[in-house]
């Protein structure tokens, strides 16, 4: 495994997305479970979750619980893993997405995330998503409440573009460690936002990461078929003796050294396959022919 920078902190450079194994279509406790230790096997050392990762008309938390619950039976040592957990975000009975950036809302939804993971404080937490009914630095302002009060060691952002970023930097300040936005073959309109990350040392954390080469999780999760338009990922997994899935993972850290991908995974092989793409290091004539869209 190779490591990438984290604020202060050293993570894997490939984490572990965890909604996969917490919302609709998620495998049994035993298979989750074996998932999340086939990563640490691997050597991944983030794992990201949310209180919304939960199925619809479901408590929330079902996410953060499952990763405490996989914590605590793993059989090796757990001391260098970050666990990343998200607020602000809800889900409504009939399966959608809510969103609720409010400074009450956040502060009850950290202390929350805190108990279900049994710590003394959340590593990262990271803001889900902007609400457009409540100013974005009053949202921020509750994050920087949670710093102060240590419920919460670290701070990130999600789902935002490059304005929102520099204001939160100007909040938060060097607690500020990362930015978690799609990003991946098929959706590369964030790359003003990676380039501000690698500017101000920010670590940027790829969600969906694999789209164009596998479905989300938000898309059903199910495989789907070689699409024409990403052939090249699929023709240089074939040279290399690769999955798609690992090539375009080492595509993506090599678009950044501040790239931390967090692919998602459902089973154990799917875990140690993304985990693997870590020690892929692609050629020059391979990236140049993976960047064009």
């Amino acid at each position: 495994m190779r490591y990438r920078t984290l604020g202060p902190l050293r993570v894997s450079a490939i984490g572990l997305g965890t909604m996969p194994l917490s919302i609709e279509g998620r495998p049994d406790e035993r298979r989750a479970l074996a998932t999340v230790h086939a990563a640490l096997d691997a050597g991944v050392t983030l794992l990201d979750t949310a209180d919304s990762y939960h199925p619809p008309g479901g408590e929330p938390g079902a996410g953060e619980l499952l990763v405490a619950r996989a914590l605590k039976a793993y059989g090796g040592g757990t001391d260098e893993v970050l666990v990343a957990t998200k607020g602000g975000r809800g889900r409504t009975d009939d399966g959608g997405w809510t969103v609720d950036g409010r400074p009450e809302h956040l502060r009850r939804a950290a202390e929350g995330s805190l108990r279900r993971l049994g710590t003394e404080a959340i590593g990262l937490y990271q803001l889900h998503k902007p609400d457009p009914a409540v100013p974005y630095a009053e949202s921020l302002g509750a994050i920087r409440e949670l710093l102060d009060a240590g419920t919460i060691r670290l701070a990130g952002i999600s789902n935002v573009d490059a304005g929102r970023i520099r204001l939160a930097r100007e909040i938060l300040g060097e607690r500020l460690v990362s930015v978690q936005n799609r990003y991946s073959p098929e959706v590369r309109d964030g790359e003003g936002e990676l380039r501000l990350c690698a500017e101000l040392g920010l670590a940027f954390l790829p969600w969906s990461p694999l789209g164009g080469i596998s479905r989300s999780s938000l898309d059903g999760g199910s495989a789907q078929e070689e699409d024409p338009r990403f052939g090249a990922f699929h023709r240089v997994a074939r040279e290399r003796g690769a999955s798609p899935q690992q090539v375009t993972l080492a595509w993506l850290l090599a678009r950044s050294g501040t790239v931390v991908p967090i692919p998602g995974a459902s089973r154990p092989e799917t875990a140690r396959d993304s985990a693997a793409a870590a020690e892929l290091i692609l050629e020059d004539a391979e990236l140049a022919a993976l960047n064009v869209h």
